[in-house]
């Protein structure tokens, strides 16, 4: 039995109309093109990461759920209803708006086969001045007013606009109204699932050079009129060797740290933990093994892995099962 450490993954890179080339800041070595999502650690269909260091180099995270299940990845996953590791986490950079969009939920009978909803957080690791997300309706928009405003092409007056700087933090559960606007670089921790139902595209054409397809009745009939549970917040107000919790739901806890020299912290047997590091450097220490760490990259580490230490100076995203 291979002995657990942390995994770090090859990111699946995802061209889109409104990427660009933000995601060389990191270090990564992106493809040509409007690189719009790095999918750093997913178990999914449309994309699956492997593993790039250790004993299970090349091997991808699909194979090794199958293969360690429950004692890698804790006793809280569970397996059952789509066979997948339970989250996807991204790192995305808009250099122009992303579509108006909102995820369903896991009990919504328009899904997709064997596809889950989709709740998701963001944390804005770099913004342009100005530049703004779209999260929520304004006050009082029903369904009928919303579909109103689409067939009317107006549907922006009915949405909150809302400014953004680096260390802003955004909870989405489904049903959420939202867009990522240009200007921003993101990471993004969800449920696994690539759901997505567009209600609006300014009218753009895709990569191909034709309309994007718009998923009108499924965006109408998933949105929270009255409202979906979304909180936002700052997050510099923490100091070092601290968490500070900026999402808890049903399918994942995430937390912020500020490390400044040395951090003693321990898995436990119930859940994985991923680390998503937003700046800085330093090394990862665990019995048995050590490895650098620098911004933009992401660490998945086994729920038996035991005691491990964060060394350096560094901002990092910390995320797992409720």
């Amino acid at each position: 039995m291979t002995q657990s450490y942390p995994l770090q993954f090859q990111p699946e890179f995802k061209e889109r109309v409104w990427g660009d080339r933000a995601l060389e800041q990191f270090g990564l070595d992106i493809p040509d093109g409007h690189i719009g999502e790095g999918w750093m650690i997913a178990d999914h269909p449309n994309g699956t990461t492997s593993v790039l260091n250790g004993e299970l180099a090349g091997q991808g995270l699909d194979q090794i759920r199958k293969q360690y299940g429950a004692e890698w990845f804790g006793s809280k996953v569970s397996l059952e209803k789509n066979d997948r590791f339970p989250l996807l986490i991204k790192l995305l950079d808009c250099n122009d708006n992303l579509s108006v969009q909102v995820h369903p939920n896991d009990k919504y009978e328009g899904l997709p086969q064997g596809e889950l909803g989709k709740t998701e957080m963001w944390y804005v690791l770099d913004a342009k001045p100005g530049a703004k997300i779209i999260y929520g309706l304004n006050d009082g928009v029903t369904r009928a007013h919303l579909q109103e405003a689409i067939e009317q092409g107006t549907v922006m007056d009915s949405l909150r606009e809302v400014t953004v700087e680096a260390g802003d933090t955004f909870y989405i559960p489904a049903g959420t109204v939202h867009a990522l606007c240009a200007g921003v670089v993101v990471a993004e921790i969800q449920q696994n699932s690539d759901t997505t139902y567009r209600l609006y595209d300014y009218d753009r054409p895709g990569l191909d050079g034709k309309p994007r397809e718009l998923h009108i009745e499924d965006s109408l009939n998933v949105t929270a009129y009255d409202g979906s549970g979304a909180t936002m917040m700052k997050t510099d107000h923490i100091g070092p060797g601290e968490w500070l919790q900026l999402a808890q739901s049903p399918y994942f806890i995430v937390e912020k740290g500020i490390v400044s020299g040395s951090w003693s912290m321990a898995t436990t047997p119930d859940s994985f933990t991923i680390f998503v590091i937003c700046e800085g450097s330093g090394m990862l220490k665990w019995q048995g093994g050590s490895m650098p760490y620098s911004a933009g990259q992401c660490f998945l580490l086994p729920a038996n892995l035991g005691q491990y230490q964060l060394e350096g100076h560094s901002t990092v995203l910390r995320s797992y099962l409720p």
